[in-house]
């Protein structure tokens, strides 16, 4: 089987047999605690638990995507004709970690380690807890369908929450609104963790502002 056939086949046969109870969150970081249950054999499955944590969903523009790494050339010239067309048109940028927990082997059927894993996650009362039935060999990419399913399912009242407090809104520069809060935020946030002034000024740079906060960066940095 080619590896685009076994990745389809894997997006196929992943289930989410227990959803959180809450979208991701518009204005804050979102975690989730996942349960990935896998078929190694008959009778026997793999169960790994670990975090997906997703960042708050950030505004951003064409203009602000041609200064991220790590797009291939295509994308790039993608990004670059999209920017052409229309450099400050916004949308939401959504980021992700998944944090690796624990792993265990189960000689039980699928059916009774579900029931298990859902009377814990109910002790817990845990919302934001799900159960997911994926496919061994490709369980990050059974991961990564629940990921992108939870994102199409969450953004529509993202965008509405976001647009209806006027974080689209665009200013002479290019910038969203939500953007120059963030940038306020991370002023504050590096006054008082100075390890974040390299996330700093890279914010800058993507949105081309460097020279406007530089003098402020500057006496911020002396205080440090």
């Amino acid at each position: 089987m080619e590896p685009d056939e076994k990745i389809q086949a894997a997006i196929s046969n992943t289930f989410v047999l227990r959803f959180p109870r809450q979208q991701l969150a518009t204005f804050g970081i979102t975690n989730i605690y996942y349960y990935m249950v896998t078929e190694l054999m008959p009778e026997v499955n793999v169960v790994r638990e670990g975090r997906v944590i997703a960042a708050r969903p950030k505004i951003i523009t064409p203009a602000y995507l041609m200064h991220i790494e790590g797009f291939s050339g295509p994308a790039r010239r993608y990004i670059q004709m999209a920017a052409d067309q229309n450099p400050h048109e916004p949308g939401i940028l959504y980021s992700y970690k998944n944090e690796f927990g624990e792993m265990s082997l189960v000689a039980e059927p699928l059916g009774s380690i579900v029931d298990n894993i859902n009377r814990r996650i109910d002790k817990q009362s845990d919302p934001l807890s799900t159960i997911i039935r994926g496919v061994e060999e490709m369980w990050d990419v059974s991961l990564m369908k629940f990921t992108l399913d939870l994102t199409r399912n969450s953004a529509q009242r993202n965008f509405s929450e976001l647009y209806g407090l006027g974080r689209f809104n665009i200013d002479r520069s290019g910038v969203p609104e939500d953007a120059r809060d963030r940038i306020e935020e991370l002023m504050d946030m590096t006054a008082k963790d100075p390890s974040l002034a390299a996330e700093l000024v890279s914010e800058l740079q993507r949105w081309d502002l460097w020279d406007s906060y530089q003098d402020r960066f500057l006496k911020l940095f002396r205080k440090l």
